[in-house]
């Protein structure tokens, strides 16, 4: 079953685990949110393992990250 596309005017509706890995979705344009909206399971898996990976070097990456504009969440 596919979901019926969003329309312009209203927020993609993005997976929870998004919420509860602590991703900033909500500062996000309607566009990135779009893209969020429409990953694969395996894609959000991949991205679920990459930021448990940045949190378990917060530290490390918050300094860069800083640097660097927050590129990566």
């Amino acid at each position: 079953m596919t979901r019926p596309p969003e329309s312009d005017d209203e927020q993609p509706v993005l997976p929870d685990a998004l919420y509860e890995a602590g991703l900033p979705v909500d500062l996000l344009s309607h566009e990135q949110r779009l893209v969020l909206s429409r990953l694969t399971p395996q894609e959000l898996g991949v991205l679920l393992d990459i930021k448990s990976r940045l949190d378990a070097v917060e530290p490390e990456v918050q300094a860069h990250g800083e640097i660097a504009g927050g590129a990566l969440f």
